[in-house]
């Protein structure tokens, strides 16, 4: 069963060497615990915080630094680069006008990453 996900939330790149929170500002105005995320919150540096190091060859400073070390694998500071929605998300259910995003979503960075929801920032209540 999906999950809608909320501001700190965990997230996880295929390329990042750690896992990320997910940062989601109060203007969509819903809020479960926290406020809650819709497919646009894929902001580089404002949603979408840093990975620690990318280790993608993809990633321009990665080749470089790749390169300048006569080919071994070069790890650099990730800086996220996230340019399309999330997919799929919820379009049943509009949080700001767009779909709101569950924890089976993806994003891609343009590095060849595969940004995923490891944890979705609620914590399940059981109601009697």
């Amino acid at each position: 069963m999906s999950e809608l996900v909320t501001s700190n939330a965990v997230l996880e790149c295929t390329f990042g060497t750690a896992p990320a929170t997910m940062v989601v500002l109060p203007t969509n105005l819903v809020q479960v615990e926290t406020p809650a995320a819709n497919i646009l919150d894929m902001v580089p540096l404002c949603n979408i915080m840093p990975f620690a190091m990318c280790m993608s060859i993809a990633n321009p400073t990665v080749a470089a630094a790749t390169a300048a070390a006569l080919g071994v694998l070069t790890p650099m500071p990730c800086i996220p680069m996230t340019v399309a929605p999330w997919t799929v998300g919820a379009p049943a259910v509009l949080i700001n006008n767009s779909p709101a995003l569950t924890n089976d979503s993806k994003l891609m960075c343009s590095w060849a990453g595969v940004i995923s929801v490891t944890y979705s920032g609620q914590v399940p209540v059981t109601i009697s």
